[in-house]
């Protein structure tokens, strides 16, 4: 059985890792290279890197501070933020990602999905889906979440699956930094239609909201920030914790 991956988030503004609730009411949290050691050494799986203002700002992914943030960890990186062309995947991937997550640029341009597979293959591509309940669907929001595209979230998903992205990574708008677990109706609803691994993020608030996640089927990782951050969890334990009810983790 495929071990379950413990997934830290750094979310970062000009230069600062932030955390805030639902997408908003940022907050300064840490040094992002400071963390970065931190979730290396504490047995975190992989790692991923937002910079979550390149694309409402259209500017490039700040490459200096993704470097040195690489320069840390020895597990999978997937760097995400202002990712439009292909260019974009080699600059991030040249210093030190594994794994480039497209989210605004591939709804503005789907073919960009597709031509980083082509290239790079589909497993450095990672489709990272903001979602937000709007009435009775889910609508797929672009730029840091600040804009409902109205589209829905499902068709997207299986649209981009098609084009050749290898992950998923599901981030739910409505239980982000809310502490009281994950979007499990949203999860179980997109394990439902792919086929591919789904790494969800928004609503962890303590080791038994990851165990009523991986309960569920192709959720492979679970994905957390400030419960992680401000050392509410540990990883260590939550691993432990998880190993003890049978779900299969990778302990250090």
């Amino acid at each position: 059985m495929i071990a379950k991956r413990i997934i830290p988030c750094l979310d970062v503004r000009d230069g600062r890792v932030v955390k805030g609730v639902n997408f908003a009411g940022l907050k300064d949290v840490n040094d992002p290279v400071t963390l970065a050691r931190f979730y290396n050494e504490q047995g975190a799986d992989e790692l991923v890197f937002y910079d979550i203002t390149a694309s409402a700002e259209e500017r490039g992914l700040f490459t200096d501070i993704l470097q040195r943030v690489a320069s840390e960890v020895f597990i999978p990186l997937t760097v995400g933020g202002g990712i439009n062309q292909v260019a974009d995947f080699e600059r991030v991937l040249n210093c030190g990602a594994d794994k480039v997550s497209v989210n605004s640029g591939a709804l503005r341009r789907p073919e960009l999905i597709a031509e980083g597979a082509k290239r790079y293959g589909s497993q450095c591509v990672v489709l990272s889906v903001d979602v937000r309940r709007v009435g009775e669907n889910w609508h797929v929001f672009a730029k840091g979440g600040r804009e409902d595209t109205g589209l829905e979230a499902l068709a997207w998903i299986r649209q981009a699956e098609q084009l050749g992205a290898g992950e998923l990574v599901i981030n739910s708008m409505d239980t982000d930094g809310v502490k009281q677990g994950f979007d499990l109706d949203l999860l179980k609803a997109v394990s439902e239609i792919t086929k591919l691994p789904i790494v969800a993020s928004g609503g962890a608030g303590k080791s038994a909201d990851f165990i009523e996640l991986f309960q569920l089927p192709n959720i492979e990782a679970g994905l957390a920030a400030s419960i992680f951050h401000y050392g509410e969890v540990k990883i260590p334990e939550l691993k432990k914790q998880l190993q003890a009810v049978d779900i299969p983790v990778r302990i250090v």
